[in-house]
């Protein structure tokens, strides 16, 4: 029996361990870095203990540290939750040595799928179909005999990392110098290897679970084809591509692969499916996937308690061995990002945190109020999952609390989550790999039609802040005057742009306009933390967040976030002309030019890695490098001037 649990890892998957493991009477312990210190996770074990540093190879990945720490604490179990040391079969061993249960499966499995070209051997041997593909060795020569498209992919790891299209043979060197740069950085290992390419497949992979005693089961599909930058950002039980026949042969591919290599606990095995129906192995992730939820909801299983109970040596219970699907549910990540950026990671305090409670839906979040959203790590902040008798119905319900959500201080990939769920092929099942490259509108939505009615919100709510701390006349609104006067205004920022709105009371009516443009406003009711107000007709209750010269603003037309613009500007803050800017907070991790040299518009001047991604920042116009302020390893934050680039013909001046 367990009686005292380790989870090796850290935001919502550590919490979301601890809550299944107190459950069963468990006690917990937390590892944390110093970043993590206030985190949720942390405050919610029974135990803690730091982790000096900030940098996962410090932390997180320290498998002698994790184990002292269970050591110290007298912890006789350790979780290791997704990433970071899951699927490391070393520290399984070093669990094993200290005499610690290590919930997952066995050091054997897996270092038999810790290499992606040893586990593709291993699952043909099984007749388990799988792309046909080359290695690439250090230092070998590039193969010239290739058919593109192909994909060059990290050996060890996964999660999008050391990935890259390649669709003909003049990119294929640069694409494995970056593949293996990332690969190193994220896993700690640099080998690649080429896989023919499959175009826009959907992606779907088959849970697993197995016990000591060999049985091996799986619990149907998952749909995980909605990817940026591979990675996944929605997925969903069942599939809307695969009927009972597919079902069958994929759950049958599964469990071969599972019993191939001894599987013991739950795992993923994961498929390319074609169009034509047929599909090819991918890997097996020896773990437990983040998108496990969705799995959960269908089948009413809870795979924490069957992985704790399977290394406490329990055989697989019958409502395992005989599960039904109920329904259908998905599940969406949110992340701090700035998608129309380019899936930039964001950074920040976040002010606010706060998803309305409906039957249906489930929040596994590692944040809350106040939590600080770091470089160092992946940029998730939760996972948002509904569960509906129907496929519509879930994802009407999950794009409701969504777009109720208020999420503040932090740029986040919402917008995008909420447009996909609510998009006409997402609804008629159409998810392939290639849906968010045939929805640029998604990606980079034009127009917000109700930005200017959140603003005049933000104003109002703003006056009525003022009034409500002046010490006389405080039923009168500020500016006000028994003859006509000019109306007031306040200047906003929303990232490039400045807004101007104005108001003035106008004894029976309100005088509002945005950027110049009137704001037909026929009635209004304002606090400094509600406003509600009628505009061309339609009354809409706006809910107002102030904090920090910041103003976020959340309706049922949308969400916006106002930074008050100073009366007098900052002149030390205007950057000079020509000059490069961070587009993120992160590491430098090279620097492709130095002072005085020519550069041709797009060269790469300066290569960021921010939460495991490189992110290069090229020369805006052919010209010269007249001053370079970053180095390898410096740490930047978000718009500090990397470097300054003359324009050619100004430097010809």
């Amino acid at each position: 029996m367990i009686t005292k649990l380790l989870v090796a890892n850290r935001g919502e998957i550590a919490a979301r361990v601890m809550r299944t493991a107190h459950a069963l009477g468990i006690g917990t312990v937390a590892v944390y870095s110093d970043p993590d210190a206030d985190a949720p996770f942390v405050a919610l074990a029974d135990e803690a203990v730091r982790l000096p540093g900030a940098a996962p190879s410090e932390t997180y990945l320290r498998a002698d540290l994790v184990v002292a720490a269970a050591r110290a604490t007298g912890a006789d179990a350790v979780h290791p939750g997704y990433g970071f040391l899951s699927e490391n079969a070393g520290f399984a061993r070093d669990c094993a040595a200290a005499g610690l249960a290590f919930v997952g499966p066995t050091p054997e499995a897996i270092a038999s799928m810790g290499s992606k070209l040893e586990a593709k051997a291993l699952m043909e041997a099984a007749g388990v179909p799988v792309l046909p593909g080359a290695t690439l060795p250090e230092g070998a020569p590039l193969p010239t005999d290739l058919d593109f498209p192909v994909l060059v992919k990290a050996a060890f790891g996964g999660g999008g990392r050391g990935m890259r299209i390649v669709r003909s043979a003049s990119e294929l060197a640069d694409a494995v110098d970056g593949a293996r740069r990332e690969a190193a950085s994220a896993f700690g290992d640099g080998t690649v290897f080429l896989e023919r390419y499959v175009e826009d497949p959907r992606h779907v992979e088959v849970q697993i679970l197995g016990d000591t005693a060999g049985t091996v089961v799986h619990l149907f599909e998952r749909e995980c084809s909605i990817q940026r930058r591979y990675q996944k950002i929605v997925e969903e039980s069942p599939s809307p591509a695969v009927d009972e026949t597919l079902r069958a042969r994929l759950g049958s591919a599964a469990v071969a692969a599972g019993k191939a290599i001894g599987y013991t606990g739950a795992g993923t095995v994961e498929f390319v499916l074609d169009r034509d129906g047929s599909f090819f192995f991918l890997e097996v992730n020896t773990r437990l996937q983040v998108e496990h939820p969705v799995t959960e909801l269908v089948t009413g299983l809870d795979l924490v308690a069957l992985q704790l109970r399977v290394a406490e040596g329990h055989p697989l219970p019958p409502e395992v061995t005989g599960a039904r699907m109920d329904g259908a549910a998905i599940e969406v990540r949110l992340y701090a990002e700035d998608v129309p950026a380019g899936y930039l990671p964001a950074t920040g305090t976040l002010h606010r945190f706060a998803v309305p409670s409906l039957e249906g839906v489930r929040v596994d979040a590692g944040v809350v109020d106040g939590s600080v959203v770091s470089p160092h790590y992946d940029p998730m902040l939760a996972k948002v999952i509904a569960h509906g008798s129907t496929r519509a119905e879930a994802a009407r319900t999950l794009a409701r609390v969504l777009a109720r959500a208020e999420i503040h201080g932090v740029t986040t990939n919402r917008d995008l989550l909420v447009g996909i769920l609510r998009d006409a092929e997402f609804l008629a099942g159409g998810t392939d790999t290639g849906y968010l490259p045939r929805h640029p509108e998604l990606v980079s939505p034009g127009p917000d039609d109700g930005e200017a009615a959140r603003a005049a919100a933000a104003a109002l709510a703003r006056q009525a802040e003022h009034r409500a701390v002046t010490p006389v006349l405080r039923g009168l609104p500020s500016g006000w005057r028994n003859v006509g006067g000019p109306p007031q205004a306040v200047d906003y920022s929303v990232g490039d742009r400045t807004l101007e709105v104005t108001y003035a009371s106008r004894r029976a009516r309100l005088d509002v306009t945005v950027d110049g443009s009137p704001l037909p406003v026929a009635a209004v009711a304002a606090t400094p933390d509600h406003v509600t107000m009628e505009v061309a007709g339609v009354r809409r209750a706006y809910r107002v967040h102030r904090t920090a010269g910041r103003t976020f603003v959340d309706g049922p037309d949308g969400a916006s976030a106002f930074t008050d613009v100073p009366r007098f500007a900052d002149p030390n803050a205007v950057a000079h002309a020509g000059s490069l800017l961070a587009p993120m907070p992160g590491t430098v991790v090279r620097v492709l030019a130095a002072g005085g040299d020519s550069v041709a518009a797009g060269a790469a001047l300066v290569v960021l890695e921010a939460m495991k991604m490189e992110h290069t920042v090229a020369a805006p116009v052919d010209g010269v490098v007249t001053e370079l302020h970053v180095g390898p390893g410096d740490q930047v934050e978000t718009r500090q001037v990397l470097a300054v680039v003359e324009a050619a013909e100004e430097a010809a001046s």
